[in-house]
């Protein structure tokens, strides 16, 4: 082994050893993400550039973890005057996306439902999430849309309420929109100052997605 790889492990090994075992797990997340977040960005730089963006704003929506505004955000600074064409792109992909994330809750509900009511949820709190969706399912889809709550955890729940498909698109495409819209101004705006920013703090960023996303998945619960 060479002195300079010899340097790097013991780097590595003495970084490792710092770190404090409570925090371990976060440190773990904040590398996937940060692996995530700079291998979508590199699609920033592809003639694919468009098409990606689209694909990971549909994904996103019903499985994938990064959310399309690092991707729009990198893809905006690039060509600026384009700014509200990728947030098109966006919404209109996502929405898409949340009608797929709808579908595979309503229908691996009638898979695995029996199974779970009632062994594991009682019909009456699927009752209550049938009620809470017919209620109020228009402005938490909105609520999920704009802001960083787990999009995808409430486009699979509407699914297995099994909200009404067209009042469940018309909430995902003004949340959406308002979101990305609101995004491509501030690009076009302020341009490479946001990423700037968010690179200077990409750690605090980091636990807030993670709180944010598991406080969406504990609302879910809750409501369940």
């Amino acid at each position: 082994m060479s002195d300079t790889k010899r340097d790097e492990t013991t780097t590595d090994a003495a970084t490792a050893k710092k770190v404090n075992p409570i925090l371990w797990p976060f440190v773990q997340c904040q590398r996937v993400i940060r692996f995530l977040y700079d291998w979508v960005l590199s699609w920033a730089h592809s003639r694919f550039g468009t098409a990606a963006l689209a694909t990971l704003s549909f994904a996103e929506s019903s499985f994938f973890p990064i959310p399309p505004d690092v991707l729009q955000m990198a893809l905006s600074i690039e060509r600026p005057k384009r700014s509200f064409y990728y947030a098109a792109v966006s919404a209109v992909a996502s929405v898409c996306g949340a009608v797929l994330g709808w579908y595979i809750g309503h229908f691996l509900w009638d898979a695995v439902g029996p199974y779970f009511v009632p062994n594991i949820v009682s019909q009456e709190n699927m009752d209550k999430v049938g009620r809470f969706f017919a209620e109020y399912g228009f402005w938490a889809l909105f609520a999920a849309a704009f802001t960083p709550l787990p999009f995808k955890a409430f486009t699979i729940t509407a699914g297995i309420a099994g909200m009404s498909i067209p009042i469940f698109a018309v909430s995902c495409l003004i949340g959406r929109s308002a979101r990305f819209f609101l995004m491509g101004g501030l690009i076009y705006v302020f341009g490479p100052t946001i990423k700037s920013w968010i690179d200077k703090y990409f750690g605090p960023l980091t636990l807030a997605f993670l709180v944010l996303l598991i406080g969406g998945f504990y609302c879910v619960k809750f409501v369940l």
